[in-house]
């Protein structure tokens, strides 16, 4: 099962008031980990950067003149995400710059039925809890501490641990082995528990009790 851990980031919070994307971040996931299979690109928004978006990921108008506009990398970015399920830290922000800047290029949009949105995901499993990357980050012990400004491809990276987390892919087991117990081999080759044998025998002070207990009674059957 191939899915694209995505991430975006942009001039500003509206692509109907102008604004672009400037990067964009993905990590290939297979059965939902990360292969090392990424694609990260700069893009030339054609425009001046607010000063608050370049506080949030400290990408600058300068620094991106020297790369590529959309359009030019329109094709590999298609090609790298083929038909695979998007998983999208707040699907629906991304998306719209996603298919804003297809329009433009006169090519069709991305259905919103292709994404998987963990903002929704971790609101319904941790109702009332922050749902942002870095809470999901602490929550799940996923190390950000490089998560000084806002990137979309460490971002990417982020999301796909923190979305094997959210999906229970790290809990190989139940962890229901106890200290001290020790790992030996069935017949089918497959690894099984050794538990120490139960005692069921009585102890002396509960064979005395039991015996003051029979002496209360008229000619019990108990009695051997």
């Amino acid at each position: 099962m191939r899915e694209i851990a995505l991430d975006t980031e942009t001039t500003g919070l509206d692509p109907r008031a102008g604004h672009r994307i400037v990067e964009i971040g993905c990590v290939e996931m297979i059965n939902r980990v990360a292969t090392g299979n990424v694609f990260h690109q700069y893009i030339n928004p054609k425009r001046d950067m607010p000063a608050e978006a370049e506080a949030i990921h400290g990408l600058s108008e300068e620094f991106l003149g020297g790369y590529p506009v959309f359009e030019k990398t329109a094709d590999a970015f298609l090609e790298f995400i083929g038909s695979s399920q998007l998983v999208i830290h707040n699907a629906e922000f991304d998306m719209r710059f996603i298919n804003a800047e297809l329009a433009l290029l006169e090519r069709d949009p991305i259905p919103m039925e292709r994404t998987t949105d963990t903002v929704r995901m971790a609101r319904k499993k941790f109702p009332g809890a922050p749902a942002n990357l870095d809470a999901l980050c602490r929550r799940f012990n996923v190390d950000n501490s490089n998560r000084e400004l806002h990137g979309a491809l460490l971002d990417a990276r982020l999301l796909a641990d923190v979305y094997l987390e959210l999906t229970g892919g790290r809990q190989t087991d139940l962890g229901l082995a106890t200290a001290g117990a020790a790992a030996v081999s069935g017949g089918d080759g497959a690894t099984r528990t050794k538990r120490e044998a139960r005692i069921f025998a009585p102890s002396k002070d509960e064979e005395a009790a039991h015996a003051a207990f029979l002496d209360t009674l008229t000619d019990p059957i108990w009695r051997a």
